[in-house]
């Protein structure tokens, strides 16, 4: 027999991808215990053969755009393949929209994010409207009219797809266009024009470059008003049932995220509402940027855990040169170091989410921006190193790793890129004393547990960075703060193995060099999946 199969790992399915030691007590410590069973439901159909068939077609049907019907009316809609609105159903109904901001009970937005790091494991594309949708609310609610019409459609937990009069659906989802082709993240370089119409709406025209979910229901966007850079709701159905002007010029042929579609559209004498006031766009549609920034870090704390995931699956079950895989010291000091990151990932991710669930203004002002910087920076070199556990077999489509690692520069890169987000800490770090405090505040609940924390901790605060060494310096901020709440929370291997590698100097350039001193064993037992 020349085919016969041996020495290859099961499909990994049926298992609980919510049987996350690292998510599990991070979800009880926020300050939603109530949310672990509705966790380990989600997880266990996460974890079966079913959805990982609708991501793979998801992502192999790509979305198509339909410009006009048969008789040449112009209908700018985008077709999905049906294992995308599969996918899309789960989400809205497991309530990762908008849903946590109509609940009272504490830990909404905890439980909230920990849902969507288990499905977001499934397919990473479809979460971009599900983020958009959750982080419209707080800046619509600048204006509170269109706030009390669209808020109750906006948190239903109903995915009703195609385009419709809003009021008539029993869902609805959001998007932004904010970028243009001549500014990218200098939003104030924008050149699409709001003429006021007299009757409290405005007249948009103009082009945007990146515009990502185009079939959405409302968008937020931005456009140059006589008063200056000014924010604007634009439905793409209007009350009356009209089609307003949303000319989708193009779908992106993207490296990745190829199941969620991302436009240019156009508008010309577009119907817009304002969104706050005239000249304070910016200010008002950065609360919606906060929260997608902070949906970038739990997206990219996801990504990691999958493809750790899948690297401990393989090298469970594959022999090579006489044994397990995973028993072999260089191996599993690797699985290890990659289980460090993805530890602390997940640990600031659920802290960011708190302090949401909290309303910790000062903490998230901040942290968030530091968060995104770094934990979405880890995400393609730790999917890289994944892969490369599975060898060969990492490489092809059939493993899921070709795709995560394609989707994994994006969190980096949507809401501002690295040098964005350094350049955003420095700027908060002048203007908001209280956010300084508060950051700092939460490395010091560390003090005096770990020598290297310690050191650490004091050599930052003597530091003075200016633009050209920020991004060493927010780097520095990411890994104390994730060193504190390890050092706090996490068992003393995590903690101790995380301080001497990423704090005290015992590491080297690429994963697998951690120091002889650390439980390597005991890392790698913590991260296995359930």
């Amino acid at each position: 027999m020349t085919h016969e199969v041996f020495n290859q790992p099961p499909p990994l399915v049926d298992y609980d991808v919510a049987g996350d030691a690292a998510l599990l007590t991070a979800v009880e410590r926020e300050g939603a215990p109530w949310a672990t069973g509705e966790l380990h439901r989600l997880g266990k159909l996460a974890g079966t053969a079913e959805p990982q068939r609708w991501a793979d077609e998801a992502n192999r049907h790509e979305p198509r755009l339909i410009t006009h019907d048969r008789y040449g009316h112009r209908v700018d809609e985008v077709d999905f393949h049906p294992s995308w609105h599969r996918l899309m159903a789960v989400a809205v109904g497991e309530g990762l929209a908008g849903a946590p901001w109509a609940e009272t009970r504490p830990g909404a937005h905890v439980a909230r994010a920990a849902g969507l790091y288990v499905w977001s494991q499934v397919e990473a594309g479809h979460s971009c409207p599900i983020s958009m949708t959750y982080a419209v609310i707080p800046a619509l609610r600048h204006a509170p009219d269109l706030s009390a019409l669209y808020e109750p459609l906006l948190t239903a937990r109903s995915y009703d797809p195609g385009l419709r009069t809003p009021a008539a659906k029993t869902g609805l989802l959001a998007g932004m266009g904010m970028t243009e082709k001549q500014g990218g993240s200098d939003v104030r370089a924008n050149t699409t024009v709001a003429t006021p119409a007299g009757d409290g709406t405005y007249r948009l025209r103009g082009h945007k470059w990146f515009t990502s979910a185009p079939m959405c229901d409302l968008f937020l966007v931005l456009a140059q008003a006589p008063g200056g850079l000014s924010c604007f709701l634009v439905p793409r159905v209007l009350p009356d049932g009209t089609r307003n002007t949303f000319r989708i010029q193009r779908l992106k042929d993207k490296l990745g995220n190829r199941s969620n579609a991302s436009s240019e559209p156009e508008f010309d004498d577009t119907v817009a509402w304002p969104v706050g006031d005239e000249g304070q766009g910016v200010r008002t549609i950065i609360e919606m940027v906060a929260m997608t920034r902070f949906d970038c870090v739990t997206g990219s704390a996801s990504g990691m855990r999958a493809a750790l995931t899948q690297a401990i699956h393989h090298t469970r079950h594959r022999q090579a040169f006489g044994g397990p895989l995973i028993d072999k010291p260089v191996m599993r000091n690797v699985l290890a170091d990659l289980a460090l990151e993805s530890e602390a990932a997940t640990a600031l991710a659920m802290r960011l989410a708190g302090a949401v669930d909290r309303d910790e203004q000062a903490f998230k002002r901040l942290a968030i921006a530091i968060g995104k910087f770094w934990v979405c920076k880890r995400q393609p070199v730790v999917v890289g190193e994944a892969l490369e556990c599975l060898g060969g077999n990492g490489y092809v489509e059939e493993s899921g790793l070709p795709r995560l690692y394609r989707d994994a520069p994006l969190n980096s890169i949507w809401e501002g890129s690295g040098n964005v987000q350094a350049l955003d800490v420095l700027r908060t770090m002048q203007r908001s004393p209280d956010s300084v405090s508060a950051v700092m505040g939460e490395m010091s609940l560390a003090a005096g547990a770990d020598s290297r924390f310690d050191a650490a901790f004091k050599a930052l605060q003597r530091d003075k960075p200016d633009e050209a060494d920020a991004r060493r310096y927010v780097e520095r901020l990411a890994l104390l703060l994730q060193a504190s709440l390890l050092v706090r929370f996490a068992p003393p291997a995590v903690a101790d193995a995380f301080c001497a590698s990423r704090l005290g100097g015992d590491w080297g350039h690429t994963f697998g060099t951690l120091g002889r001193g650390a439980d390597t064993a005991a890392l790698v037992e913590r991260a296995a999946p359930a």
